[in-house]
């Protein structure tokens, strides 16, 4: 058997998709950071209010200034040396994350020094969450530091097999970040890089899952309003046909209001569920095991979280369930004004047939009058006829010859217009057929 080694210059000779080099650096667009701790971290996400423009032109200039080359226009990741640490830049669908690598501060809860988000950053959008982190040893001082956190929201956890314990009580401290601890039992470089990403990943994604929340609670009023509106027409359809096209033309209102206000948040409440998705499949990673006693993440945001999932999804589906509705009522009205139609056409049909069985009547009485006065002019153009023989002499007197030329002038006339009748009746029939 020949085997065949293939080299770049054999495969360069194929055509390539233009898409395969994208599907292939996807599995490599963002990679986890390798972390030799103790280390501390602070990350910062911010919405992406122009697409990124604005956002590729801080990164460009911030890279610039450390003496970098900027990441090019369609860049998924960035990373450069800042200070005594590392920033990393990673841009996503809706937003992007500025992560920022450094050494720990003498104690947990002590504001993190040389961090680059001080007065001189600019923010390439709204901030929609912030984390600080920091990984120690899981030792006595470790300990102690558990004690920072607010016990009424305190979520304690076992991760990685064992390898790390996770504290945080999901609150902002003085600078408005989430503060995460993470207890370091022997994890290597890369198993540290990843828990850190996957934590600060859940504490971002659950708030952005979070954001249809008050979009759903302020729709559910109109929804409602809505609703109210439908069963005030179904109770007016009820009550008679009386009107039927003012009631459709409101249903089709109502209908283009429920239509929209589904559109209004059909994006958000799709990037809802995503993101809980999201947050679930980064518990599943961490590998969590809980501690006896201690509330784990896992339970703590499904408690909270999944309250404020079923509202989104409950007014979508009121939504979903008000439009196929109203979908049906106006098929009802407009089944019930075609029947309408319809008898309004029978009536109208039973009328003009009334009207030309009429019109025929009238036809016939006028051709009765028109035999009788034709035959009148007949009979006396032939009484000067008959006078006029009279006078040369014939036998029979003009009178006697004008009343027997009656009989035969009024069937003449009557057939002659008969005849004239079905000439015209005729080709009317045949175009009807």
């Amino acid at each position: 058997m020949t085997s065949i080694t293939f080299t770049r210059q054999s495969l360069e000779r194929f055509e390539q998709d233009p898409r395969r080099a994208l599907v292939l650096g996807e599995l490599h667009a963002r990679p986890f950071p390798l972390i030799k701790l103790p280390r501390a971290l602070v990350v910062l996400a911010f919405m992406n209010a122009d697409h990124g423009a604005r956002d590729h032109q801080i990164l460009s200039d911030m890279s610039v200034r450390r003496g970098v080359p900027p990441p090019a226009k369609d860049a998924r990741t960035h990373a450069f040396p800042f200070g005594k640490g590392k920033l990393r830049w990673e841009r996503h669908t809706e937003f992007c994350t500025y992560s920022w690598e450094g050494p720990v501060p003498e104690r947990f809860g002590d504001p993190v020094a040389g961090h680059p988000f001080g007065a001189d950053f600019e923010a390439p959008g709204p901030l929609i969450g912030g984390v600080h982190l920091e990984m120690r040893p899981n030792d006595a001082e470790g300990q102690a530091a558990l004690e920072i956190f607010d016990r009424t929201s305190f979520c304690f956890s076992v991760m990685e097999a064992g390898l790390a314990h996770a504290a945080t009580d999901f609150r902002q401290d003085g600078d408005g970040l989430t503060r995460i601890l993470v207890l370091d039992d022997g994890l290597p470089p890369a198993r540290a890089g990843a828990l850190a990403m996957r934590l600060v990943e859940i504490e971002i994604y659950r708030t952005l899952a979070l954001l249809g929340l008050p979009l759903a609670q302020s729709v559910g009023p109109e929804v409602q309003a809505l609703e109210g509106r439908l069963m005030r027409i179904t109770e007016e359809m009820k009550a008679g046909p009386g009107h039927s096209r003012e009631l459709l033309q409101e249903i089709t209102l109502a209908a283009a209001a429920v239509e929209a206000s589904a559109a209004s948040v059909l994006y958000r409440f799709g990037a809802s569920r995503a993101y809980d998705e999201i947050v679930r499949e980064r518990l599943a990673a961490v590998v969590e095991q809980p501690i006896a006693g201690q509330e784990s993440w896992s339970a703590f945001l499904k408690r909270r979280m999944a309250p404020a999932m079923r509202t989104c999804r409950a007014v979508e589906e009121r939504q979903a369930n008000l439009s196929e509705k109203l979908a049906r009522s106006a098929n009802l009205l407009r089944t019930r004004i075609d029947v309408e139609l319809e008898h309004q056409n029978r009536d109208l049909l039973s009328s003009m047939n009334r009207r030309a069985q009429m019109q025929l009547r009238l036809q016939q009485t006028v051709e009765g009058l028109s035999v009788a006065a034709i035959g009148y002019y007949v009979v006396g153009l032939f009484g000067y006829l008959a006078k006029g023989l009279e006078h040369e002499g014939f036998p029979v007197s003009s009178t006697v010859l004008t009343a027997l030329f009656v009989p035969i002038a009024l069937f003449a006339v009557w057939m002659v217009v008969g005849r004239i009748r079905r000439r015209h009746v005729r080709p009317a029939e045949d175009g009807e057929h």
